[in-house]
């Protein structure tokens, strides 16, 4: 499994890759030798699928399809096409067939394109992990719950005295 880390505060901590069979409490980043500490602890069902967040041992868990970071690009190129040939700017065999194959790369990234788990409460990602069907898509409601707060406005930063 590979999990896209994030602390508390939703910040983006780093990348590891853990086999989840062994269940590595200690894992080191790739980047700066960090150390995280990861919660198995009632974090995986009977089947062996995660259930809550090993990072922040939060419970809540939604799916969502993982796009590569391309898909921006032909979303774009299908929209121009779809423009062109609207307004009848796109009539030669080569336009029509440079259209079909935007449009063939667009079906088949949206085909191919993996899910993942993240967690609502620090945003984690894992990746190459199988998902239980009792997951759910994300859900405002759920969201909501977990969104941060903003701290409490103090008399410094209002200008005010108590």
């Amino acid at each position: 499994m590979r999990i896209d880390l994030r602390d508390d505060a939703r910040r983006r901590i780093g990348r590891v890759r853990v086999n989840a069979a062994e269940r590595p409490v200690r894992v080191h980043l790739d980047a700066g030798g960090r150390e995280v500490f990861l919660n198995w602890d009632s974090a995986v069902d009977d089947a062996g699928r995660l259930r809550r967040c090993i990072a922040c041992s939060c419970p809540d868990l939604f799916r969502e399809k993982a796009f590569p970071a391309v898909t921006a690009l032909v979303v774009v190129l299908a929209f121009l096409g779809a423009a062109a040939g609207l307004l009848g700017l796109v009539q030669s065999a080569r336009g029509l067939l440079g259209l079909l194959a935007i449009l063939m790369l667009d079906v088949a990234i949206f085909v191919f394109s993996r899910n993942r788990l993240v967690c609502y409460r620090c945003l984690t990602a894992y990746r190459d992990v199988q998902i239980a069907k009792y997951v759910r898509g994300w859900d405002r409601a759920i969201a909501d719950r977990h969104a941060p707060r903003p701290a409490p406005a103090s008399p410094e930063t209002t200008g005010r005295i108590a």
